[in-house]
């Protein structure tokens, strides 16, 4: 690939810049992504600075996203670009001015706000530290500080819910329920605080997902972990977990992530 074919998108922010490069990566990747590259310019305090990326843009024939809430600085991007004719892209003018608008508040025109290292900022590392900690039943422990506990056999997505869940701030274990391993007495005694939630999902589709990780593994698709009759008994067994434990349960056969995810942090504002 020739530098002549490379399409560049400048990202442009006075904080760092990473909500405009999601927003760039994103729409790239409707396109095709190998031909594009985002150069990203964080902490812009000058006009000096703006326009010199105009300028730099220009020779390359790109365009600008940007996410500049200083309003002499987003003024300067506005008259440079279209001096210069090149397209510029306002990623958080227009929600802002719908904000205004519509709420008659004034913005504090503070950058980086997005990215605080507040108290919400460490409750959520402490929790995605929490998840890794406490993930696939590693220690029982942990059943006894959770908010949730997440419960199921393999392959109900128990990980990526746990630290899904982490980044909305809530600690979360994850235990797998196997056949052959009696479920630790933690997990009965969990505080009254704690919810349990049972993930289950159609012995059809788990088929398909574990033999398509037993392919991915190079192992071979009809292994006993793949077969229905080991799928069927293991359901059956957490089914009766689960009913012991009196806990809500989730099909997560045609659920993603997110919406597991709601349907939980539902249930804990309840």
């Amino acid at each position: 690939m020739s530098d002549h074919d490379t399409k560049t998108i400048f990202v442009c922010s006075d904080a760092v810049g990473e909500t405009a490069e999601a927003v760039a990566r994103a729409t790239a990747r409707q396109f095709a992504m190998e031909q594009v590259r985002i150069k990203r310019f964080g902490h812009i305090k000058t006009e000096e600075e703006v326009q010199a990326i105009v300028r730099e843009a220009a020779a390359e024939r790109g365009f600008i996203a940007y996410t500049l809430v200083q309003p002499e600085l987003r003024d300067t991007m506005r008259e440079e670009t279209i001096r210069a004719g090149v397209r510029a892209v306002d990623v958080m003018g227009p929600m802002m001015q719908a904000f205004i608008d519509t709420f008659n508040d004034s913005p504090k025109y503070t950058p980086g706000l997005l990215h605080e290292m507040d108290e919400v900022y460490f409750r959520k590392i402490e929790a995605v530290e929490f998840a890794v900690k406490y993930d696939d039943g590693k220690d029982a422990r942990g059943f006894l500080q959770a908010q949730v506990v997440l419960v199921g056999v393999s392959r109900t997505s128990k990980t990526p819910l746990s630290i899904y869940l982490a980044h909305k701030g809530i600690k979360a274990a994850n235990y797998p329920l196997t056949i052959e391993v009696k479920p630790p007495e933690e997990l009965f005694a969990v505080a009254p605080k704690t919810m349990v939630v049972g993930l289950t999902m159609q012995p059809e589709r788990m088929l398909r997902i574990r033999s398509e990780r037993l392919r991915a593994l190079g192992l071979p698709s009809q292994a006993h972990y793949a077969s229905m009759e080991r799928i069927e008994r293991e359901l059956a067994f957490a089914g009766e977990i689960m009913e012991r434990l009196q806990c809500p349960v989730i099909d997560v056969t045609e659920k993603s992530i997110e919406e597991t995810a709601g349907l939980i942090l539902e249930m804990l504002t309840v």
